[in-house]
């Protein structure tokens, strides 16, 4: 199993337990859970409502690609802490990490 933890916008940290080899991105599961992630453009790292925040384990995960840096950088609110959830593969990087679903901006 894989876990890490999400926050939520109520501040509530909540472990989630992933099968390893599940063929999913953060933002798949986060939706699937329930949160408030609206994920507009499906997936495609064009519209940035799928951001969190990385609290802890942002080094262990992959760097951000160019598509995902683009769109960041549109943001008013981000810092080296964002990533977009659709570009993150549940994997064995997701391990202990801390994710936080931001207010909206």
């Amino acid at each position: 199993m894989i876990t890490f933890t999400v926050e939520g916008r109520d501040g509530i940290q909540v472990p989630v337990e992933i099968p390893e080899g599940i063929s999913l991105s953060l933002m798949e599961v986060l939706k699937g859970s329930d949160y408030p992630i609206l994920a507009t453009c499906g997936g495609m790292a064009l519209c940035a409502t799928c951001r969190v925040e990385v609290l802890n384990g942002l080094a262990q995960l992959p760097p951000a690609g160019d598509a995902e840096l683009d769109i960041l950088d549109t943001l008013p609110f981000v810092d080296e802490s964002s990533r977009l959830s659709c570009q993150l593969r549940v994997n064995e990087s997701l391990e202990g990490c801390l994710f936080r679903i931001p207010q909206e901006d």
